[in-house]
């Protein structure tokens, strides 16, 4: 019998597949890279940009087994995960059992194979179709790996000169915190105003409520636009500014209210295609709070487990067999009527949708409900299991009313929806009630029982939460499946950003490095360029371009930028926080409040002269409830906000969110 060993990058995914395969076969993990580019150095060669891969010291144990378990097998198999990083880290393994050991295996023994979902089906169909490494898709990760390298060994130095020591650069990294800050101008550039809406209430069998839409020609409500950096957002303004003005109109509104008009249609409301990587980031924040690190995390343990198919995917597609067993589900546990008349098929809207892949699914349409998983894990899985089941599932059938009422020159519109049929809502589980009006005909007149007069403020565009600044990555085409979470983990850690009350908000030091690249580094900074070189990476993926002449090409470009800037650019001092408290230490400065590696501290203006430093305490508005000291507005290492006792260590009471 034929010894084969299967090699992935998970214990667990390791652990899933030893149960599909028989005793001729071993399964081991690489517990992911064990192969890259050194830590201390740029690793490039920037005239041929050959790469200096190193092994990693840490992954020594697995090394040996790689190289001691492959010297007993007749056949190997590469079983890493399906996407660009999955295929280097395959091609990362065949190089060390080939070339890199001293008892080198022969090629013809190594094959890759490769499954978008862990199960025993999917795992035996891989290994018939067993073929070699995809080059290509290796070059795209190289080409990814190399041009972020070459941008932070680059622009990280003159960070250190013109802003503060220590900084980093990301090409992505820094084209996101860019639109945070941009939008948090447009917020402080916001001029809010106060409108009041006017709003009649009638009984006529219930009680229901119309608002005033138009007074003559004039629309009560006008849109406007606010143009800003990644696109446009609308608000609205009302025709009343004050209250006086409001009252003055009310006063003047006659008793009688007459039926203008009663307007009826009906309508079908289809499902959305199953989710692909940011829409699951997306709705994992908007309905769980949760970041996309959180989700993607708690992804990969439904993925490696067999429960999901493969999670980092931008397409929309989903395969014949899978539709088939969506709709015979359907049709068994709903009715036949809760069965899409025809396959409901959706189009990628991306060309280069990343190698083919599926949406993300559950493997197994039977189970609902899968045993051995925490609730956060659950109610992931039952998101996934919902939205992809739900695609084969009827249109719901709404029907939307809205009667128009007459008061003089004013038109005042009341709203009502029904649903017909609930379709695909079902599967989703959600129940909507009905918003209904009351039977009326043109012509008949009612009284209103009272007018009110609702006091609003326009509001500035929102913050970006996880959800929406995935979006906006992704309508702008920057990024990849793989990397909107980490996008967003990177900036937070390094404290370019904050969360707060689930929005990010730049810090000092994210305003300051963000002003000094985009004043210096604008091409690279631009939405336009950075969506470019994504593509250039995708047509490497489809072997159209050569990544080291798409290397070749750019830094010929970067570096006299590097250079001029770092020859004679303005430094740019990070903003500060004044306590208005003098330095105990010197006399002369007064103590700020700065931002460092761990979080806020007070140290003195006059720093690096003086460097007298001290812990701050952010208050947080409330007192300990354990033991009614004041409480305190903490950090941990990754940048997340939380709430402790300014008495720590004495009192060790915390909690995410604030009592």
């Amino acid at each position: 019998m034929n010894k084969r060993l299967l090699i992935v990058e998970s214990p667990t995914k390791a652990k899933t597949i030893s149960k599909y395969l028989g005793k001729d076969f071993e399964v081991m993990a690489t517990v992911g890279h064990f192969r890259d580019l050194p830590q201390n150095k740029m690793g490039v060669d920037l005239k041929s940009f050959e790469i200096e891969y190193v092994l990693d010291p840490k992954k020594k144990e697995v090394i040996s087994q790689l190289g001691r378990l492959s010297s007993k097998a007749d056949e190997i198999f590469l079983a890493s995960d399906p996407d660009r990083e999955g295929e280097a880290i395959a091609w990362h393994v065949e190089w060390l059992l080939t070339e890199g050991q001293k008892k080198k295996i022969k090629e013809e023994k190594i094959a890759r194979v490769s499954f978008h979902e862990i199960t025993k089906e999917a795992v035996e169909a891989a290994l018939k179709k067993a073929a070699k490494i995809d080059m290509n898709l290796v070059n795209a990760q190289q080409g990814r790996r190399v041009l972020d390298r070459v941008v932070g060994y680059s622009l990280s130095p003159v960070l250190w000169k013109k802003v503060r020591r220590g900084l980093s650069a990301g090409r992505v990294q820094s084209v996101a915190v860019r639109l945070i800050c941009e939008r948090e101008k447009e917020i402080e550039k916001f001029a809010r105003e106060k409108f009041f809406k006017i709003k009649a209430v009638f009984k006529k069998g219930a009680k229901f409520e119309a608002e005033l839409v138009k007074i003559g020609n004039k629309n009560f409500i006008s849109s406007q636009r606010l143009k800003l950096f990644d696109g446009s957002y609308t608000f609205s303004k009302s025709l009343f500014t004050s209250k006086s003005e409001a009252e003055k109109y009310e006063s003047e509104l006659e008793k009688e209210f007459t039926v203008k008009a009663i307007k009826s249609r009906q309508s079908s409301k289809s499902p959305v295609p199953a989710f692909t990587t940011s829409k699951l980031q997306q709705a994992g924040a908007r309905r769980f709070g949760w970041s996309g690190k959180q989700t993607m995390t708690l992804a990969q343990r439904l993925y490696e487990q067999g429960l999901i198919t493969y999670h980092r995917t931008d397409s929309v597609y989903l395969s014949d067999k899978a539709i088939k067993e969506f709709r015979e589900y359907i049709g068994k546990n709903y009715g036949q009527d809760y069965v899409a008349e025809k396959v409901r098929v959706y189009k990628n809207r991306s060309k280069n949708a990343q190698e083919a892949h599926e949406a993300i699914r559950p493997t197994r349409v039977a189970v609902k409900t899968p045993e051995g998983l925490d609730a956060k894990e659950t109610k992931l899985y039952q998101l996934i299991w919902q939205r992809a089941v739900a695609t084969q599932a009827a249109s719901a059938r709404l029907e939307s009313s809205s009667i128009e009422l007459g008061n003089g020159n004013s038109i005042f519109k009341a709203g009502g929806l029904r649903v017909l049929f609930d379709g695909f809502y079902r599967i989703y589980g959600d129940k909507h009630e009905d918003q209904l009006l009351p039977e009326l005909k043109e012509g008949e007149k009612l009284q209103a029982e009272k007018i009110l007069i609702e006091e609003g403020e326009t509001a500035p565009p929102p913050r970006y939460s996880d959800a929406s600044l995935v979006a906006s990555l992704e309508k702008q085409g920057i990024g990849r499946p793989s990397t909107y979470a980490p996008i967003i983990s990177t900036i937070i850690a390094r404290q370019y950003i904050e969360r707060e009350e689930g929005k990010f908000k730049p810090t000092a030091l994210g305003i300051a490095t963000n002003e000094f690249l985009t004043k210096n580094f604008p091409k690279i900074l631009s939405l336009p360029f950075t969506a470019e070189m994504e593509a250039d990476l995708d047509k490497v993926a489809l072997g159209k371009t050569e990544w080291k002449q798409m290397m070749k090409q750019f830094w010929s470009e970067f570096e006299p930028e590097v250079k001029k800037v770092e020859a004679v650019a303005d430094r740019v001092k990070v903003a500060t926080e004044s306590t208005g408290r003098p330095c105990p230490e010197c006399r002369q400065g007064e103590l700020v409040i700065r931002l460092g590696r761990f979080g806020k501290f007070i140290s003195c203006s006059r720093f690096p002269e003086c460097k007298y430093t001290a812990t701050y305490q952010e208050k947080a508005g409330f007192k300990c409830p354990s033991c009614g000291k004041e409480g305190v507005i903490k950090r941990t290492r990754a940048g997340r906000k939380f709430y402790g006792c300014s008495d720590y260590p004495n009192c060790k009471w915390a909690s995410w969110k604030k009592p």
